[in-house]
């Protein structure tokens, strides 16, 4: 009797446990749950990750009329003039102070350049190029670290995902003085009652991808590119690299801190380099290089976000702009003073 009761116990503990086919019906189960759920994570993150986006633009827009009410003036997209003028500090670094960034600004010597041992030695162990501001990085951004130096391999710079509106294809003639029109300009003193196309209607800042790939100092034409595919071949001279652009907050140069209406919200500019297309940005002689050179530029403005990017106009508001937004009407947010009408749509 005891052996049958042995038995009938571990043919009934056998009954509890799960065969091999069991287990992998089960695991199949929670990979296909799992593969369901992963988009609405995804999707939930970068909804949350937009909204962080549009909180940055919203507090440079903010500190941006904070500044005009300090000055009776926006700032300048950079100064090209003085002991500063080979290393131009950007508009976003006037805009500091509104930004949470008063304890930063108050140490940084502007009549100097950012790489001047002044201001080198007061943000150890790299300088004040190498601080990472939060709020000019978007938390989408996959390259949020600093510019590694290939020559000291230190960093040397930290970039930034907002920049500036600083023209349609012209943005700086050195000569004249004439700018690109846009909200904002080298050596400028542009005051809210120069926007004659109104604030709610100008594009102030709008979204670029860090480490994007660049000419500078190139020679450009004086008439706008017919299309994207046209930009390289008007290329000629200057310095290729295929991961600089928009990698220095500190500077005010448009190829680093400021962007172009010249295409569309994520129009691809296409260029080949040893086999493989880059998505470039051109500049011609970079601002404050000369006292005689135009520069013209083609820096399109480019999202992590899927579909648009998102843009803080000069009245503090942030919108989402499509990329299939008619390209008169985003070169139309781009003037301060064109007299267009821009619908709301």
């Amino acid at each position: 009797m005891a052996v049958f009761a042995y038995r009938r116990l571990r043919t009934r503990m056998g009954h509890r446990g799960f065969t091999l086919v069991e287990l992998l019906v089960v695991i199949a189960i929670i990979g296909i749950l799992v593969g369901l759920l992963l988009p609405a994570v995804q999707s939930a993150r970068e909804a949350a990750r937009r909204m962080s986006c549009q909180n940055n633009l919203k507090q440079l827009g903010l500190a941006l009329h904070n500044y005009e009410s300090s000055f009776k003036m926006f700032p300048p997209s950079t100064v090209a003039l003085g002991g500063s003028a080979s290393q131009p500090w950007s508009g976003q670094s006037f805009l500091l102070p509104y930004l949470e960034g008063d304890s930063t600004f108050s140490r940084i010597n502007f009549s100097v350049g950012y790489h001047h041992g002044t201001n080198r030695s007061l943000f150890p162990p790299y300088g004040i190029a190498t601080v990472r501001v939060s709020v000019l990085m978007c938390p989408s951004e996959p390259e949020d670290r600093a510019r590694i130096s290939t020559t000291t391999d230190m960093a040397e710079h930290y970039p930034l995902n907002y920049a500036m509106n600083v023209g349609h294809y012209l943005v700086y003639n050195p000569v004249t003085q004439a700018d690109g029109g846009a909200a904002f300009a080298v050596n400028s003193r542009i005051k809210p009652n120069a926007f004659l196309d109104g604030l709610s209607n100008t594009l102030a800042f709008s979204e670029v991808k860090a480490f994007q790939s660049r000419w500078q100092d190139a020679v450009l034409p004086v008439t706008v590119p017919l299309s994207p595919e046209a930009v390289a071949g008007s290329i000629s001279g200057g310095a290729w690299s295929d991961s600089s652009g928009h990698t220095e907050w500190v500077c005010g140069r448009s190829i680093h801190t400021g962007f172009t209406t010249t295409f569309s919200p994520n129009t691809k500019v296409p260029y080949v380099a040893s086999g493989r297309t880059f998505d470039i940005d051109v500049t011609s002689r970079r601002e404050g290089i000369t006292t005689t050179d135009t520069t013209y530029s083609v820096i399109t403005s480019r999202s992590h976000h899927v579909g648009l990017v998102q843009a803080a106009m000069m009245d503090g508001s942030v919108r989402g702009v499509t990329n299939s937004v008619q390209l008169d009407t985003w070169r139309n947010m781009g003037t301060r003073a064109g007299r267009e009408v821009i619908s709301e749509q």
